[in-house]
């Protein structure tokens, strides 16, 4: 249930190992690209995978979902303005197959969910589906993926899996075994709830720290990539790589999922969110200050590229991305400047007319670097141009 970055990659691969897989979305355009044996997203060698398991028959998709032996859960989990998350889609999801499930069958979340919600779900099928109680299998078991790599490491990552008792965590190991090669870890649902978001949580908080550095860094006049660099010739320091902000469906979005039921306690993992939000609208700041200083200096409005809108590098998800809500202030900010945005991930945009990263590159006064793309790296660096790198594509600059 669910064709996105995560479910039809997991269907796919399921299907290449031998399991008979209906994908389901509510998305038509979805539905027919892959069954045309294309996706809709860009994953390398996915599509390749695609064309093979839809001309053997081994995956159909659809719109609706048909009666089944084991039902996925990999739909999206948003949070509200207040970031308070948002199951409504689990629950839609889990609603809509409530009429095929059976007695032995399977009912697995790998949406990122708040501890409890597995519970939550199988309370909801008993209470409309009572002959059912102690009769269906019901498990949580997230996906750990990195986008670029989702083929390799859906098999060989280790996956937890926690059922609401043991007989429901044996049946989903069970069936993850048939195509995960990585160690798959017994626990309680709650729990593989939790892993999930302490996971992303963690990563969240070092981030953090890394982007708190670069703001101290360039207020002491310091290249904050060589000083991480030094740093972590330490045997025991390994700090990441500052950037524009945190984005995408994960590391942006699952801390608030503990916050949200958590807040008195989780005041480490709350300010990290403040942080990397901040540090976003920090480098939107500056570009509108550099703006500003070159109108003073030369007259005239600036060419401004704006390099990158995905929420990390060499993907075109743009979920969440800080990019893209640096890209949209600035030019909000300067309604008759002169942009030119830059995404050599995606063709087109809804919103942002594209510009190759080259043109932009030779033709911007202001070159401003959000997400370090493989192909910002081979252009050169230029005396003649105002570069604000935000993302180390010029690292030793």
């Amino acid at each position: 249930m669910g064709l996105g970055y995560i479910g039809l990659p997991t269907a796919i691969v399921a299907a290449d190992n031998g399991i008979e897989v209906i994908g389901v979305d509510i998305n038509p355009h979805v539905v027919e690209t892959i069954n045309n044996g294309q996706i809709h997203i860009v994953e390398p060698g996915l599509e390749e995978l695609c064309s093979r398991v839809i001309g053997k028959g081994a995956l159909k998709a659809r719109a609706v979902p048909e009666e089944s032996d084991v039902y996925l859960i990999v739909v999206p989990t948003p949070f509200t303005g207040d970031h308070e998350p948002d199951i409504s889609y689990v629950e839609a999801a889990t609603r809509s197959v409530l009429p095929f499930l059976k007695e032995g069958d399977l009912f697995i979340i790998e949406s990122t969910s708040p501890v409890g919600t597995t519970e939550k779900m199988a309370g909801l099928i008993f209470s409309e589906r009572p002959q059912l109680k102690d009769k269906l299998a019901i498990a949580y078991c997230p996906e750990r993926v990195l986008p670029g790599n989702v083929i390799y490491e859906l098999v060989h990552n280790d996956r937890v899996i926690g059922g609401i008792n043991e007989i429901s965590t044996d049946r989903a190991v069970a069936f993850y075994s048939r195509f995960v090669q990585g160690a798959l870890h017994r626990t309680h649902a709650r729990t593989a709830e939790m892993c999930k978001l302490t996971e992303n949580s963690s990563r969240d908080v070092q981030i953090a720290f890394a982007n708190e550095l670069s703001l101290i860094c360039d207020k002491a006049g310091i290249n904050v990539w060589e000083l991480i660099e030094l740093a972590n010739k330490h045997p025991r320091v390994n700090i990441l790589q500052p950037g524009s902000g945190v984005g995408g469906h994960c590391i942006a979005v699952d801390p608030y999922f503990i916050t949200a039921d958590f807040p008195r306690e989780s005041q480490l993992i709350g300010k990290a969110r403040e942080i990397n939000n901040y540090k976003a609208f920090w480098c939107a700041e500056k570009t509108q200050q550099a703006i500003k200083e070159f109108e003073l200096e030369h007259g005239r409005e600036p060419v401004v590229a704006l390099m990158g809108l995905a929420f990390k590098p060499n993907i075109d998800d743009l979920r969440e991305s800080p990019a893209k809500y640096i890209a949209t202030r600035v030019m909000q900010g300067h309604n008759n400047g002169d942009f030119l945005i830059v995404e050599p991930n995606i063709g087109e945009h809804k919103v942002f007319k594209l510009t190759d990263y080259r043109e932009a590159y030779e033709q911007a006064d202001i070159v401003v670097f959000l997400v370090a793309h493989n192909p910002f790296k081979t252009l050169p660096w230029r005396e003649d141009k105002i570069i604000l790198d935000f993302c180390g594509v010029f690292k030793k600059n």
